[in-house]
């Protein structure tokens, strides 16, 4: 199975939740909770330069918040992990790539995109 990244953003899924994380980024942007959100995300809209990464990148990707993330992969028997937090998954095994701490010192979307493509390469994913 070829490898996936799975980035899991700290907000939960559906159309009202989008508009209060809008309106969050907006009201109080420096106690907003998703840092990964904020640096892949304008307030409305995706980020051109990651729009772009996403879509000419060889890497499978997979982004999911919380709550679809928690349905779809989370187990009993796995770490309980903190958000935003980039996964790898390889077969069946999920190991953390970017931990929320090193996701939260990022300061721009072209910082993210280099350590992807950094560690990517290191272990051979694409």
């Amino acid at each position: 199975m070829k490898s996936k990244l799975i980035f899991i953003y700290n907000a939960n899924s559906g159309k009202l939740n989008e508009y209060l994380d809008i309106a969050h980024k907006i009201i109080s942007p420096k106690t907003y909770q998703c840092h990964l959100c904020d640096i892949t995300h304008g307030t409305f809209k995706v980020r051109p330069a990651w729009k772009k990464f996403r879509e000419e990148t060889d890497i499978a990707m997979e982004f999911l918040h919380i709550d679809e993330y928690e349905s779809k992969y989370k187990s009993k028997f796995q770490h309980a992990f903190t958000y935003p937090i980039i996964l790898i998954q390889e077969d069946s095994d999920l190991q953390v790539f970017m931990s929320t701490e090193e996701i939260n010192k990022l300061e721009t979307v072209e910082e993210l995109m280099g350590v992807i493509e950094v560690r990517a390469e290191e272990i051979n994913i694409s």
